[in-house]
């Protein structure tokens, strides 16, 4: 059956449908094997072409290819539902751009950039979002856990590795102000701040964490 529909059209449906991302050897086995890697990779790109400026769009994330809405088009679909979608304070965010860009990262390579305490609720609730997890300890005075992102925190973001990350702007977190978060990243995990997630930045000067 597989034979009488176009390659495309196939890989479409099946990325369409599927409720997972699906990797390379997966849609293979759509042609029992007979469209190689760079076969389907073109196709892919075909794919890509065809739903851009459209309100879905092809992306590759660490764990294969899938569709996802564009920010603009998820903004307008939010409004279909009563459920609020997750909202987090600066100070979970900035948790998660340190662990993010300086990973593995202990809870006191956290404070030193951020100048305060690391509230545990801030790393509880990250974990609990499938976003950070612990790695190993760091071999130092109370062997400290060491956090990283998850593969969930890159398919979320609908990227494909760390290397995707939009680039700072300066070159370590001790320098000066700096953007962390591309208008993508901000609207994935949106912000309490009055700005609405948008514009987060970070420096090493002291706050208060009462955004919490």
């Amino acid at each position: 059956m597989a034979d009488t529909i176009e390659p495309l059209i196939l890989i479409e449906t099946a990325l369409l449908t599927s409720p997972v991302a699906l990797k390379l050897e997966d849609l293979s086995r759509l042609f029992d094997g007979r469209l190689d890697d760079e076969a389907l990779t073109n196709e892919l790109g075909r794919l890509a072409d065809f739903w851009r400026g459209r309100g879905l769009r092809l992306t590759q994330t660490q764990s294969g290819w899938r569709f996802q809405s564009t920010p603009e088009a998820a903004a307008a679909l939010s409004k279909l539902t009563e459920e609020k979608p997750a909202r987090y304070s600066r100070a979970v965010l900035e948790t998660l751009a340190i662990i993010a860009y300086r990973q593995p990262a202990t809870r006191g390579d956290i404070e030193e950039i951020r100048g305060v305490t690391v509230n545990p609720n801030v790393i509880r609730q990250l974990e609990e979002r499938g976003w950070i997890e612990v790695i190993g300890h760091r071999e130092s005075p109370g062997r400290p856990a060491l956090f990283a992102t998850t593969s969930l925190f890159l398919d979320d973001l609908g990227l494909k590795s760390l290397a995707d990350l939009p680039p700072l702007a300066g070159s370590e977190p001790e320098g000066e102000e700096f953007e962390l978060f591309t208008n993508e990243f901000k609207d994935t995990v949106s912000s309490d701040a009055p700005e609405g997630g948008r514009n987060l930045k970070l420096t090493s000067k002291s706050r208060t964490d009462s955004q919490k």
